[in-house]
């Protein structure tokens, strides 16, 4: 992420790979400040076996676009509100990439930090059986809960009319 303010939104992408035991690291590295550090982080990670990057940031968020330049492993950006657009302008910076240098984004805010997580889990799945069963498990368990919600909104639909 660009910098630590945009922890309490990663935070959430986190959360999701520790849940699916996926060893990933945190790392504050700005492209715009500190872009010959971020270029060394992209190629340790890469050394390490890194399969994907999630990349956080907001404003111009030019982060993930910066990872990408220097690697060709997935990179999935995460724009985040920052400034007076609401993360338009972020959002507008992620997608925005030159053709043949592709990031994937993903919604602004917390709920694109989580599906950055389970878009990474998704990709890494596709070489690992028990993170793809793992996240089928999930799947179905979501299917499940709304189910079980649904009929409990019947159920109280019913005793309010009073048939």
């Amino acid at each position: 992420m660009g910098s630590k303010s945009d922890w309490p939104v990663m935070q959430a992408a986190s959360e999701v790979l520790r849940d699916l035991h996926i060893e990933h690291q945190v790392l504050i590295s700005s492209a715009h400040r500190t872009p010959d550090v971020t270029s060394a982080h992209v190629k340790e990670a890469e050394v390490s076996g890194c399969g994907v990057f999630i990349c956080g940031a907001g404003m111009a968020a030019h982060l993930a676009g910066a990872v990408a330049a220097h690697t060709t492993r997935p990179v999935i950006g995460v724009p985040l509100e920052s400034g007076g657009l609401g993360g338009l302008d972020a959002l507008l910076s992620t997608v925005q990439m030159p053709g043949g240098i592709p990031v994937a984004s993903v919604a602004v805010g917390k709920a694109g930090a989580v599906n950055a997580a389970y878009l990474a889990a998704q990709i890494l799945a596709l070489n690992d059986t028990k993170l793809a069963t793992a996240l089928q498990e999930l799947r179905s368990q979501n299917a499940a809960a709304i189910a079980r919600q649904n009929i409990s909104l019947q159920d109280e639909l019913r005793e309010g009319s009073g048939s």
